[in-house]
């Protein structure tokens, strides 16, 4: 079952006194103390939901053996980087720190260095040995064996291990909540990948699919909103196939099934997920999506390309027809509700005429937002071995130039739709620009800024918002 022992929660220094450091838990609004002397971790997080979900666990790991959290790099004694392989630019930004952190351990000659997650997986050998950046190497399935990796590199050895597995889904484990602002989460709900698009790595650097035990997410998310969290985003590489079987009855649970157990946790918690595949989705879910109001009206559904044939070479396995057939159905099943997508320009061998093709989905699927990327070669990907890279990068980046474009004035377009409209929005807190306003988010998943005019609400409750003005990511309005 859930590990239900406290955690610290939006950690923040506040002093530091001879019997050693005090930290605040805005969740319990009370300092938690660790003894002078307590090592502590410093760790940065890269790329998906999924990567700060797995950091957040790793945290949870690493005070079991005694180790303290600090957002100040050089006061730590253990630095690590949960990475991300999916671009190129991505390792590249990883390089580019992992020079960084070796400043402190030449400064700090204790200092250790780690790197987790997808790029320990695919450039272990030369991490370790070729670059000698790095004292340890940990996969995204191998976070249970951090103490004992630590341990060897205390004693001077390498630390490895980026063995995958087909059962391992930390279900027990207790999230440090790191990057939380107490109002919002993540609850991860499955791991690793089955399907092969022949331009991601992400198969090989997190292994096969397996799905989480539903006792284990109901009790999560129970847990959450007892603490006070009232929303919460269930992730996975593919929601839409996720599947459990109870042992006891061999009752199958599915993810229509999980989003309803998930939304009778309470009316007051909002319910997000995230990334549904358009071959999985199904007319149950968006059904079930639309029978319960703290499911949030918003589909993250990744498109990559608006051709069928470079859909067929990216591996996608539907169609331009198969896509539009579901965009239709969720906008019959839920007029309201947002989608957003990833795009891919420039794939192998991609003419501009199905490049058009791309640019004509987007205004079919009317999409909130995107992320949107020219494509880059990953080694090892089915793309890279059996296609050649042959689009000249100025026509990648000119294509994605037209996407960004029209997604932008989409985007704004919509927004100025939603002006004269009123807006459940759960406040998050205060707005980046002002402490006199608060920001939150509706149904949709669109960003509101409204003025809290002497208000006593605080962040975790909701409130009416009346949407006066709108740009292309952001909603301005005033409570109701």
């Amino acid at each position: 079952m859930y590990n239900n022992n406290p955690t610290l929660e939006g950690i923040k220094v506040i002093k530091e006194e001879q019997q050693g450091e005090v930290f605040f838990n805005p969740k319990t609004a009370g300092p938690e103390v660790y003894p002078a002397g307590t090592r502590r971790f410093y760790i940065e997080s890269y790329g998906c939901q999924m990567n700060f979900s797995d950091s957040e666990i790793v945290a949870s790991v690493l005070s079991e053996v005694g180790f303290a959290p600090t957002k100040i790099m050089e006061e730590s004694d253990l630095i690590l980087i949960n990475t991300c392989s999916i671009r190129e630019k991505a390792e590249d930004t990883v390089r580019k720190r992992l020079k960084i952190f070796n400043k402190q351990k030449e400064a700090r000659p204790g200092v250790k260095i780690g790197v987790l997650g997808c790029m320990a997986e695919r450039l272990k050998a030369k991490l370790l040995d070729e670059e000698k950046l790095v004292d340890l190497v940990v996969g995204p399935d191998a976070y249970r064996d951090l103490p004992g990796l630590v341990s060897t590199i205390d004693e001077g050895d390498k630390g490895v291990n980026v063995v995958l597995s087909r059962e391992e889904t930390y279900a027990n484990i207790s999230p440090m909540r790191l990057h939380s602002n107490g109002i919002t989460a993540f609850i991860s709900i499955m791991r690793g990948c089955d399907n092969m698009c022949s331009f991601c790595v992400v198969p090989f650097t997190r292994g096969r699919e397996r799905s989480r035990d539903t006792f284990s997410i109901i009790a999560e998310a129970t847990d959450l909103y007892e603490k006070g969290y009232r929303e919460v985003t269930l992730l996975g590489q593919n929601v839409d196939s996720y599947k459990w079987e109870n042992p006891e009855n061999k009752e199958v649970v599915n993810f229509a099934n999980l989003l309803e157990l998930t939304a009778k946790v309470h009316p007051d918690l909002r319910i997000r997920f995230s990334t549904s595949h358009p071959k999985d989705i199904t007319d149950e879910v968006l059904h079930t999506m639309a029978k319960y109001e703290n499911i949030c009206k918003y589909i993250h559904l990744p498109v990559q390309s608006g051709n069928t044939r470079v859909l067929e070479l990216m591996n996608r396995t539907y169609t331009r027809e198969w896509y539009k057939n579901r965009v239709e159905a969720i906008y019959r099943i839920m007029p309201d509700c947002a989608i957003s997508s990833d795009i891919i320009t420039g794939f192998c061998t991609e003419t501009e005429e199905e490049h058009q093709d791309t640019l004509s989905i987007i205004e079919f699927a009317n999409y909130s937002m995107s992320y949107m990327f020219f494509y880059s070669e990953r080694p090892g990907t089915l793309a890279a071995r059996k296609y050649e890279d042959d689009i000249p990068l100025e026509v990648k980046k000119r294509r994605l130039t037209e996407v960004i474009r029209l997604q932008n004035q989409i985007s704004h377009k919509q927004n100025q739709n939603d002006i004269g409209k009123t807006f459940k929005v759960l406040i998050e807190g205060d707005s980046k620009r002002s402490d006199q306003d608060f920001k939150g988010r509706n149904s949709q998943n669109k960003m509101v800024i409204f003025p809290k005019n002497g208000s006593t609400l605080k962040p975790g409750e909701y409130c009416e918002v009346k949407i006066a003005e709108a740009s292309s990511a952001t909603l301005k309005g005033s409570m109701v």
